[in-house]
């Protein structure tokens, strides 16, 4: 019997519903298939880097893919902690295809992070993009070229705001291709 694919999103932090449901219901229209909001997750302590005031991505990776289910389970961790990967100041998100599991950050998603009050629409945009890329990531795309494409790399919060949360037709035919597979495993 197939289990189907799907979305759960696992936060490492106590869900806020303005944000967490209508990402939901995003990602499931965008990938049409069933998305729910997981258990809260525990915030790994070792991945915290003291001498950088930031969270490892790795390891945060790590411990969502300790919550699958099963291999049809597309998991996305979700933390307002900022996190970074080796030589890079920072990461919006990490992916592993093999695992179809991935963690993203609001932290620099935020406005709050730039000193600004208050979010604003674009905040949920910026978030719903790096989940959108991130998910696309565990699906097994890698970056486009095309800068409008949510697969585009994102060096900068500029460039997140650049490209939305919409997959070029090069990659939307990919991803269409990967989920079905995923429908059919």
């Amino acid at each position: 019997m197939r289990s189907g694919c799907s979305i759960s999103l696992l936060p490492f932090f106590e869900p806020e519903p303005e944000l967490f449901d209508p990402l939901v219901r995003k990602l499931s229209g965008i990938f049409a298939l069933p998305a729910a909001i997981g258990p809260v997750l525990p915030l790994p302590q070792e991945a915290f880097d003291p001498s950088r005031g930031q969270f490892r991505a790795l390891k945060l990776l790590q411990e969502a893919c300790e919550f699958k289910k099963g291999p049809n389970e597309i998991l996305l961790g979700i933390t307002d902690k900022d996190i970074y990967e080796s030589r890079l100041n920072f990461v919006f998100g990490l992916a592993s295809s093999t695992m179809r599991c991935a963690v993203i950050s609001t932290a620099r998603l935020s406005n709050r992070f730039y000193g600004s009050d208050g979010e604003t629409p674009l905040f949920f945009r910026r978030v719903l993009t790096e989940a959108v890329h991130e998910i696309g990531h565990t699906l097994g795309l890698g970056h486009c070229d095309d800068p409008s494409c949510v697969m585009h790399f994102s060096n900068s919060l500029a460039d997140t705001d650049r490209k939305g949360y919409e997959f070029c037709p090069e990659c939307r035919q990919k991803a269409d291709a990967a989920l079905k597979r995923c429908r059919m495993e």
